[in-house]
């Protein structure tokens, strides 16, 4: 007797591999969506002073979309409604990339501004 190999293995699909239909689906949790929107928050900051603490989020995930809030603190002078524009975009842009859910909201909270030292920040004690 001879068996022939036609490709399709016991499961329905070639060589042995499951069939898309049988599949289960992967679920990204919400815990990880916001450690992707802080971390891309973090890439869009870049190199800020010593001290500014790294941005924070959390988000709520809700049947394919996802809403975030950021925390984060900024160096000062800047524009500050275009940084956070910027970051707003970047943190939307990463996260519908990586995640493949849609970001209708991305709120930025500035909660501390931090003189850099070329702009007239006093380092020490003054008297």
């Amino acid at each position: 007797m001879t068996t022939v190999d036609d490709g399709v293995g016991a499961r329905g699909g070639p060589h042995g591999a499951v069939a898309p239909g049988e599949r289960g689906a992967t679920r990204i949790t919400d815990r990880v969506v916001a450690k992707i929107a802080a971390q891309a928050a973090r890439e869009r900051l870049g190199d800020q002073s010593k001290g500014t603490a790294s941005p924070h989020a959390t988000v709520v995930v809700h049947h394919g979309t996802v809403r975030v809030r950021l925390h984060l603190e900024l160096d000062y002078p800047c524009d500050i409604g275009a940084r956070c524009a910027d970051v707003r975009r970047h943190v939307a842009s990463r996260v519908r990339a990586l995640v493949g859910m849609e970001v209708p909201e991305v709120a930025v909270h500035v909660e501390r501004l931090h003189l850099t030292p070329a702009h007239g920040a006093v380092k020490g004690r003054t008297r």
